[in-house]
């Protein structure tokens, strides 16, 4: 806690109300107590009960329990995370979460949410990532910052794996739940845990840091490729002009595109999806030709001399 406070110093501010995710599992346990020793009476847990397991209640439970016996501040929220077509479960279960993490933060005046993600989960994510042959923002795993919702969220534990974190709540007698999802090997991600993880620490003993300095890496040149694409966006303009674009490389107006779509638009463009839309940008010579291609639920066109994106309606 106190290296990620070094680095970012900005959440650590007198008078600051700090929020934890509290689940009431391991991980979120020991990051709640490290935080109200950190910054006593100005921690708030905050509980998000999805209602998608039998135990949901009795994880509010407990966390109701936990922090009463401690004279920890709970806010409690629960959430709908009904997906849509064509997302999935988890997906939509994480993204009510986040918004709803976020609500309640607001409400409870603090600037900055913690979450108890570790080592294993930044390994699991990393490894996940691959499997998917992700591009550099999914091989960066998860961020130790980040923003969403318009609240600060910050990971401090991604360095401690979890047997650290357990093996610290057991010597102070401290209780957490066990999600029984998580032994699920339904879930891709379970699987990995389950599996692959055991077998990479047998081959390579004390991997977890090694994939988490690759993650670095890979999040380092991801910044790089972002502040070229805002330089390259400052020559053609937003949304971007197809002729300006026609004067970068092929990888360079791939980049630029990627990060118009996902900051202007957010949406991100799958492989295929900008394999074909810089072949119709490159195909744009007269005008009259078209460029109409779908991109997540709704579609980039060009208008005029530029591209732009469309929503469905």
């Amino acid at each position: 806690m106190a290296a990620w406070c070094a680095r970012w110093s900005s959440v650590d501010l007198p008078l600051d109300t700090v929020a934890v995710a509290y689940s009431g599992g391991a991980d979120s346990t020991a990051l709640l107590l490290a935080a109200q020793r950190r910054w006593p009476d100005r921690v708030v847990a905050l509980h998000v009960n999805h209602g998608l397991q039998a135990a949901a209640d009795a994880f509010e439970s407990h966390a109701r329990s936990f922090c009463a016996e401690r004279g920890m501040a709970l806010r409690v929220e629960r959430v709908q995370a009904m997906h849509t077509s064509g997302q999935s479960p988890e997906d939509a279960a994480r993204q009510a979460r986040y918004a709803s993490l976020a609500r309640m933060a607001t409400d409870a005046g603090a600037s900055c949410t913690l979450l108890g993600q570790h080592a294993d989960d930044q390994a699991e994510t990393l490894l996940l990532a691959l499997s998917r042959g992700a591009g550099l923002p999914g091989l960066s795993a998860m961020a130790a910052r980040f923003e969403r919702h318009g609240m600060v969220f910050g990971r401090p534990l991604l360095a401690l794996p979890a047997t650290e974190l357990r093996a610290w709540l057991l010597s102070q007698g401290h209780g957490f739940v066990d999600d029984p999802s998580n032994s699920d090997q339904r879930f891709t991600r379970n699987r990995i845990r389950a599996l692959l993880m055991p077998a990479w620490e047998a081959c390579f003993p004390g991997f977890r840091p090694m994939l988490a300095r690759s993650a670095a890496h890979a999040a380092q040149a991801q910044r790089l490729l972002d502040e070229l694409a805002v330089l390259d966006l400052a020559g053609t303009g937003t949304p971007p002009a197809i002729a300006a674009l026609q004067r970068l490389s092929r990888d360079r107006q791939a980049n630029a595109l990627r990060h118009w779509l996902r900051d202007s638009e957010g949406v991100a463009a799958s492989a295929a999806q900008m394999d074909e839309l810089l072949d119709q940008v490159a195909a744009c010579t007269t005008r009259g030709h078209r460029i109409h291609l779908k991109v997540a639920a709704g579609y980039v066109a060009r208008e005029g001399e530029c591209l732009n994106y469309r929503a469905p309606i």
